[in-house]
């Protein structure tokens, strides 16, 4: 019986004191309610525990079992308040957080004492410095968007605000940003969910995401419209469109949004009806073929009066992102611009298995789709974005190395306005009012405050790129390159990203010289005219064996 009195002693000292100090409000005093209510309630959680059937632990331990529930509720917080190490990032390091709070408030970002990062860890990176650094003067910098077809170019800064959409942001967390991104000049995506009210007011330049669910620029039935298109496309704060075939957090994965969160601001912004499920598809209806891709491309870039027309993915089948390729030679029309999401990205739900373990992670996806440009001869007509987990400058230094022209940054901005890693975006309770439809939540996000905040971590990263440039000798972005770029292999080896991740040679795909394994097999069975391979992969064992870039012995 011992147990018994164990599991039940605290319920049944609950029930005592509940009826003793009941007892004496009646016939004492009614000061004794102070405690007989507080006891009374316990009482009635204790007799709830032993009834309800879907909790055992609350079974066996009414009352002293729901503890179990309250540290496993706030565990998050008291590991990142209290246990956290400032380097482990999951996903994102104390480090990291609080280098992007500090440029956004304008505090001091420097550390004393050293590094705390373990230099003699494999994977740890740095960038080889020259002993003739240079001075750069303007951190502004820039690459021009826009191909031998596009009639509007634009410059681009080389830090950007990816795509995050109304919906999945607050509406004060959206004002915020695009007026940021208005005060520092660089460019804000809309996300998948259309262009928003709050996109707007500010007047901020944007770049317009279309994805598989047409937001925006569907018809009734959900098919793209190209007269809606045209209507937001023309727009002079609209500079470019990306059309949106994955995303790095959850590639190849569909969503819906219920009904219930389909407000009829919501709904009004993505051209669906109030109060009903709204649907992403997995794929897109308005083509089906790389050569169907292509011909979108072109037929948006006419409809918008010739803006930067391009797309982004998460690179997954070698022989689809060739079969893309192939596409655009056969046809001859290109896309002003790729913008490789990483698998590392960031998203507001996804299924765990999408979030961990599907998509190719931005490094080798993004060397890749470099590779293959400079392969076919098409590097220098099609401009290359990259967005995955791109904090601080060195993020964007290593990036750009490996061949992005301009960096995108989603969870370094929304950490600007002040998300706090809290991880709630898909319960509609964050705290900070960032990633919530909650008006009283969202009221703690004050716009003015903020959008500063935005523009200056985009003014001191951009800062911090140009010492760093300085310090390796360079004047500008587009002169880094993989040897620029050291990594620790093991204890006793270090590479250069040059020998991690070889450089094609211009023309090289062309002339049938495949001197990695991956192009020679996935480059023969891409097809311009389908997604689908020219012959089984099961068969082709190769295909298998090596990873996007292959490592060299």
């Amino acid at each position: 019986m011992s147990w018994f009195a164990i599991r039940f002693s605290t319920l049944a000292l609950v029930l005592v004191g509940t009826v003793c100090t009941v007892t004496l409000a009646l016939v004492s005093s009614l000061a004794w309610l102070w405690a007989a209510i507080p006891l009374a309630a316990l009482a009635l959680l204790g007799l709830y525990d032993l009834a309800q059937p879907h909790h055992a632990i609350r079974r066996n331990y009414p009352i002293l079992g729901n503890l179990r529930f309250l540290f496993e509720a706030i565990r998050p917080e008291i590991r990142q308040y209290f246990l956290e190490d400032d380097t482990n990032a999951t996903p994102f390091s104390r480090a990291q957080r609080s280098i992007v709070y500090q440029r956004a408030k304008k505090q001091v970002d420097k550390r004393p004492f050293g590094t705390q990062e373990e230099v003699y860890n494999d994977r740890y990176e740095w960038m080889n410095h020259s002993l003739a650094p240079t001075h750069v003067a303007d951190s502004d910098f820039r690459v021009t968007i826009g191909g031998p077809h596009c009639k509007q170019p634009y410059s681009m800064s080389a830090l950007n605000i990816s795509a995050m959409s109304f919906g999945a942001l607050s509406g004060n967390a959206i004002t915020a940003l695009n007026e940021g991104a208005r005060i520092g000049n660089f460019a804000h995506d809309t996300g998948e969910g259309g262009i928003s009210p709050y996109h707007r007011k500010p007047g901020g330049a944007l770049v317009w995401n279309i994805g598989s669910g047409y937001f925006g620029c569907r018809d009734e039935q959900g098919n793209f419209s190209p007269e809606a298109f045209a209507r937001n496309a023309r727009n002079p704060q609209v500079k470019m469109i990306e059309i949106k075939l994955s995303q790095g957090a959850k590639p190849g994965h569909g969503g819906i949004l219920p009904g219930a969160k389909v407000t009829p601001e919501i709904a009004e912004t993505r051209g669906v009806a109030p109060w009903k499920d709204c649907n992403s598809p997995a794929g897109h209806s308005a083509f089906d073929t790389p050569i169907g891709l292509m011909r979108f491309v072109a037929r948006l870039r006419e409809l918008s009066e010739g803006k930067p027309v391009g797309f982004k993915f998460c690179v997954g089948h070698p022989w689809e992102w060739f079969a893309i390729v192939k596409a655009m030679l056969e046809t001859g029309i290109t896309p002003d611009f790729i913008v490789v999401d990483g698998a590392e990205g960031g998203t507001g739900a996804a299924p765990p298995e999408f979030v961990d373990h599907v998509g190719t992670p931005l490094r080798e996806g993004l060397r890749l789709v470099h590779n293959t440009l400079v392969g076919v001869n098409l590097r220098e007509r099609i401009r290359i974005g990259a967005s995955g987990k791109i904090i601080t400058a060195f993020d964007m230094a290593r990036t750009m190395a490996l061949g992005a022209d301009w960096c995108n940054a989603a969870r370094g901005f929304m950490f600007a306005i002040g998300c706090i890693q809290a991880q709630s975006c898909h319960t509609d309770k964050c705290p900070t009012g960032v990633a919530t439809q909650d008006p009283v939540r969202q009221r703690a996000l004050v716009v003015p405050d903020k959008a500063q905040r935005v523009a200056n971590f985009h003014e001191n990263t951009l800062h911090a790129l140009a010492e760093l440039l300085g310090a390796a000798g360079l004047t500008h972005p587009g002169a880094l390159r993989p040897h620029h770029i050291a990594r620790r292999i093991s204890p006793s080896e270090v590479r250069l990203l040059s020998a991690v991740f070889p450089e094609l040679s211009p023309g090289e795909l062309l002339e049938g010289k495949f001197r990695h394994r991956l192009f020679e097999t996935g480059w023969t069975m891409a097809r311009a005219d389908s997604f689908l391979p020219t012959q089984d992969i099961t068969s082709v064992q190769a295909i298998a064996d090596c990873p996007p870039e292959p490592v060299p012995a």
